[in-house]
């Protein structure tokens, strides 16, 4: 978790498209992935009691409420004066979209939140033998806060917390994969629009 936690310590610090940021995103993942691995079978979860049944519409479904839960508090940090710092933290994440969303950053950051998902909510969570919801939502947390950025150490206590909770109901990772994805490819879209450049 340490060397993760310097990688996205790195990754904020290159300019917003450079080679840097792409390579720190790459090999965050990277690292998310072979401490997954390496920790022992990984198991995707199931719906229900049925074998074959993967979780697949209600974790989307969860994703875009998260969308939806965080434009809310977007427009309350936009409009508010007095959060002008949780602006400024939230206008910080959305420089590293640039002009535009490159298709090369939507795919490491769907790779990114499925990495996370493997280690987090697939190895660590194996790892805890008591409240794993809540520590590896907390661990989820201390890395992430690695940024110094506050609104994505935020960020990383909800979905940490609600990914959490889908790994205990499916016995998988599946779930939280493609909520994390669905949250995180639409904010990388609609943060833009929200907080524009000035």
């Amino acid at each position: 978790m340490a060397a993760g936690a310097v990688v996205l310590a790195l990754m904020l610090r290159f300019d917003p498209g450079s080679v840097g940021f792409y390579t720190c995103t790459v090999a965050l993942a990277a690292v998310w992935a072979a401490g997954a691995f390496l920790a022992g079978p990984v198991h995707l979860g199931r719906t229900g009691r049925a074998p074959g049944r993967r979780p697949l519409l209600v974790p989307f479904s969860i994703g875009l409420g998260l969308i939806a839960l965080f434009v809310a508090g977007g427009l309350v940090v936009r409009e508010v004066p007095f959060l002008e710092p949780l602006d400024q933290a939230v206008r910080h994440v959305v420089a590293f979209t640039g002009d535009g969303v490159a298709p090369g950053l939507v795919v490491v950051t769907a790779v990114a939140g499925i990495c996370e998902e493997l280690f987090f909510r697939g190895a660590l969570y194996d790892a805890v033998h008591r409240h794993p919801v809540l520590v590896t939502a907390a661990v989820y947390v201390v890395a992430t806060a690695a940024t110094g950025n506050i609104m994505l150490a935020f960020a990383a206590a909800l979905l940490g917390v609600v990914t959490g909770l889908q790994r205990r109901a499916t016995g998988g990772v599946l779930a939280g994969c493609i909520t994390h994805v669905t949250w995180s490819v639409g904010m990388l879209f609609i943060l833009p629009m929200l907080f524009p450049s000035t």
